[in-house]
Order: C-alpha cells, then sequence, then structure tokens
C-alpha cells in the first residue's frame, strides 16, 4: 500500500464578507419584520463575518456549486492545468439532484479526467469524498486524486425561498413558534465556499505535505432520529422526503428549506459524535499516545467550544488549549467545505513544522455522524 499525502490546498469563498449588520440585506427579509431569531443565534454562535454567492446589490446569485469547485479545483495547480487521475466531490447543496455535482464540477473544469465520482451527505460528505480518493492513492488505483468539499446553501436561505408571508405569519404564533425558530435557526449559521486538497503517493520536494495516516468514520443513525433535513416535511414525528410528498407539498417552497431540529441537536451532537467515537478512537488509534500538536474541529457554532474542551478534559486527550484552530467566526459554517478551508489556512499559515500532528474532526447533525482523520507533517 502507498503512503498518502495532501500536496496542495485552496479554498474559494466567494464575494466580499458579509458582517452581521448586512446578512438581511444580502438574504432578504423574511415576513414584514426583522429577524427575532438573528440576534440570540449569532451572539451564541461567534460568526462575525461570512461570504455568499450572491451580489449584495443586485442581489443575483454570481456562482454555482458546480464553478465554486471547480475554481478550488484549479487553484491547487501552479501552472493552471488541472491534471489528475481521480476527482471525488462532496456537497450537501449539489445545483440539481441530477446528475451527480462531481460531473457537474468535470464540465466546469473542461479537462480529460478518467475517474469522477459524488459523495452525499451534509458537513461529513467532503470528508467521504476525501476518504475515497485517500483510499484510491493508497491501493494504487490513482497516480494523483482531487478530493473536494463544497456548499452552497445561499439560494436555500434568500426571502423567496424561505416561506411565504403566510407562513410566516402562520409560524408567528403562539403553538408554531418553536418550529418558527428552527427554519430561521440556520439562516445565521451556513455560508458559500469550497475547498480543494490535491493527494500524491509522494511529498513534493522542498515542500511541506501532509500525511493521512487515517480517516475514521462513524454514524449513530441506529440509535438517533434526524436532526437537520431538507427536500422532506416532517408528519408525526417522521420525516417524510420530497418523493413521497403529494405534488402540491413538493411545490411548497418551505419544502426545500433547510430545518434543524435545535432542541434534539444541543442534547445529542457532542455525545453522538464527539465522546463516543473518541472513547473508540482511544482504543483502537491509541489517540492518547499523543501529543497532538493540532486540533481542527469543524463546528457549526462556538456554543460547543466549552462542551468539547470538557469531553478533552476528561478523555486525557493530548491536546493543548494553543492547539485548536478554526476559522468559523469569519468564514461562518460552510459545511462539507468546512475541513478544506481550515487545512488551506493552516497549511499557508507558516506555523507548521515537520513531524508535527493534526486531528480533524468533522460531526454531522443530519442523522448524527461524524469522521475523524489524522495527519503528520512532512517535509518534501
Amino acid at each position: 500500500m502507498n503512503q498518502v499525502y495532501i500536496t496542495a490546498s485552496s479554498a474559494f469563498l466567494p464575494n466580499a464578507p458579509v458582517d452581521n449588520s448586512h446578512i438581511e440585506s444580502v438574504l432578504g427579509q423574511v415576513g414584514p419584520r426583522p429577524s427575532r431569531a438573528k440576534r440570540i443565534v449569532l451572539k451564541s454562535n461567534g460568526i462575525e463575518s461570512r461570504h455568499y454567492a450572491i451580489d449584495s446589490i443586485a442581489g443575483v446569485p454570481t456562482h454555482s456549486n458546480a464553478k465554486m469547485t471547480a475554481a478550488a479545483v484549479t487553484a491547487l495547480f501552479d501552472h493552471g492545468a488541472v491534471q489528475t487521475a481521480a476527482l471525488i466531490c462532496g456537497t450537501s447543496t449539489p445545483d440539481q439532484t441530477m446528475p451527480n455535482h462531481a460531473v457537474m464540477v468535470h464540465g466546469e473544469l473542461g479537462v480529460p479526467i478518467r475517474e469522477v465520482l459524488a459523495t452525499s451527505g451534509i458537513c461529513l460528505s467532503g470528508l467521504t469524498a476525501l476518504k475515497y480518493a485517500y483510499l484510491g492513492v493508497k491501493a494504487g488505483e490513482y497516480a494523483t486524486a482531487v478530493a473536494t468539499g463544497s456548499d452552497l446553501p445561499s439560494p436555500l436561505l434568500r426571502a423567496e425561498s424561505f416561506a411565504s408571508e403566510s407562513e410566516v405569519r402562520l409560524l408567528e404564533l403562539e403553538k408554531h413558534r418553536e418550529l418558527a425558530f428552527e427554519k430561521d435557526f440556520l439562516r445565521w449559521m451556513l455560508s458559500d465556499g469550497a475547498g480543494a486538497l490535491l493527494l500524491e503517493p509522494r511529498p513534493r520536494p522542498q515542500r511541506l505535505a501532509l500525511r493521512i495516516d487515517w480517516i475514521d468514520l462513524f454514524s449513530a443513525a441506529d440509535v438517533l432520529p434526524t436532526c437537520m433535513y431538507a427536500g422532506a416535511q416532517e408528519h408525526q414525528g417522521q420525516i417524510v422526503g420530497w418523493m413521497q410528498l403529494d405534488a402540491r407539498a413538493r411545490m411548497a417552497n418551505s419544502v426545500m428549506a433547510i430545518k434543524q431540529n435545535v432542541r434534539l441537536l444541543n442534547e445529542n451532537v457532542v455525545r453522538a459524535c464527539f465522546e463516543s467515537p473518541l472513547r473508540d478512537l482511544i482504543t483502537r488509534r491509541n489517540l492518547v499516545q499523543g501529543p497532538i500538536d493540532w486540533f481542527l474541529p469543524h463546528m457549526s457554532s462556538m456554543y460547543f467550544a466549552p462542551a468539547l474542551a470538557a469531553v478533552v478534559k476528561v478523555l486525557a486527550l493530548p491536546i493543548a488549549e494553543a492547539a485548536w484552530f478554526t476559522n468559523l467566526c469569519r468564514y461562518g459554517n460552510t459545511g462539507a467545505a468546512s475541513i478544506y478551508i481550515m487545512l488551506d489556512e493552516l497549511l499557508r499559515s507558516g506555523r507548521l513544522r515537520p513531524e508535527q500532528t493534526i486531528l480533524c474532526m468533522v460531526p454531522e447533525s443530519g442523522r448524527f455522524s461524524s469522521g475523524f482523520m489524522h495527519l503528520t507533517v512532512r517535509q518534501g
């Protein structure tokens, strides 16, 4: 089996950053008055700016998901010509249900690539794409592979896609207030972006590379219900998918809105997506041997940071406070792209040293799953 190295990274963040005071002017205001949830959610999540693939003046889209992803892939190659044996793309927000996201990215690139594949999911889809690419290079199937993570939630967060005015008035009634918050919550959390990583079986001369030691994935779908969803409706406690809805329900804007059961998230995400998998990894991967020089947790909100820190302490993981690295406050929750954007920034920061170790964590609240990746910095 080959060793596998991340030899190049890139990130694409569309347009100028949007600060908290301008979110509704870009996404649009839902209903007759500004959001009641906005101030509460932003104070909790710690996000100060984010990027949208929307022209802030004209209010029209500037990029598709495929175009953002293609821009990230092109930026991997110094000479500008994309050359890879495989392209593996993960996203939760493809531009269409068919054909798959990866072939649309391939079409944007317009260069020969032998094998092209897409992975679906939510935040974890970026890491599942990376694992597929990693296994392909490790097994010798690919001489090189490009993995991407991207998300474009802004079309689903815009006012016209979110809800009709009559629905807003209905949701503001006392008995529907909790549902209204669940639908409004994610407007202040999610943002657009794409990232790409180039995988090769050896480092490049005179350059730092990240050796992928392992990538492990976990699912808690057998014990926990659906928490975050789109293209579906909740009916009598069950999530009913778009294809099972009647024609009138399928046409409703609210079916496509992204929804989050905030209470279910807060009660379960740390235990199911962090603590339980880490207990397994401590045994199988000997994580406590350490040290872990860098810890890159994908967090949807800084609200969860104290709980994650408490688990690190309880499990006696060798992660110092100074080892934490996140850019959530500047870029928001870019979903499947988040871990790519963090790795790209860390690689370009000048702070990495040969033989340092990196632990990456990606949770997903869709039906509670998570992934962990261990890297070692190597000098080419």
